[in-house]
């Protein structure tokens, strides 16, 4: 007897892990596209979406981050609902993210300035309404500060 592999045994070697391998990625991706469609992300209602067209139409993506994905110049915006006290007090957390865009910019010096956006109010319901929708999206542990 060979104390070798045959020829015929390293083929079968060969197409036996490639059909293995083949098989676990393929339920891998299913599971994964199982797991984002029916756990990890909410339904979007209308407003949600009117909200991120208002999020891409004023370029918000440009200065802040949202789940990780956007410029670090300004705050994460994936859980500034948290943040202003949202799951708490959703009306006050509202009124306070809401006033706090139109104050801008504050003009306090050696800061970073957000421009004025003129936003409507339905623009601004539907921004808000953005911003909450994100923040219910179970983000495994993202953003690692609470800050962002």
């Amino acid at each position: 007897m060979k104390d070798g592999l045959t020829k015929a045994a390293a083929r079968n070697i060969f197409y036996g892990g490639s059909l293995f391998f083949f098989i676990l990625f393929a339920a891998l991706t299913i599971h994964s596209h199982w797991y984002i469609v029916n756990v990890s992300t909410p339904e979007m209602p209308d407003s949600v979406a009117l909200g991120k067209h208002v999020w891409e139409e004023h370029n918000c993506i440009n200065c802040h981050t949202i789940l990780g994905e956007g410029a670090y110049f300004a705050p994460e915006m994936g859980n500034v609902w948290t943040r202003f006290g949202g799951r708490d007090n959703p009306e006050g957390a509202r009124a306070a993210i809401a006033g706090w865009m139109r104050a801008q910019p504050t003009g306090a010096p050696g800061r970073r300035q957000m421009p004025y956006f003129d936003i409507n109010d339905e623009e601004m319901d539907a921004l808000l309404d953005f911003l909450e929708w994100t923040d219910a999206i179970d983000t495994q542990g993202w953003p690692p500060h609470p800050s962002g």
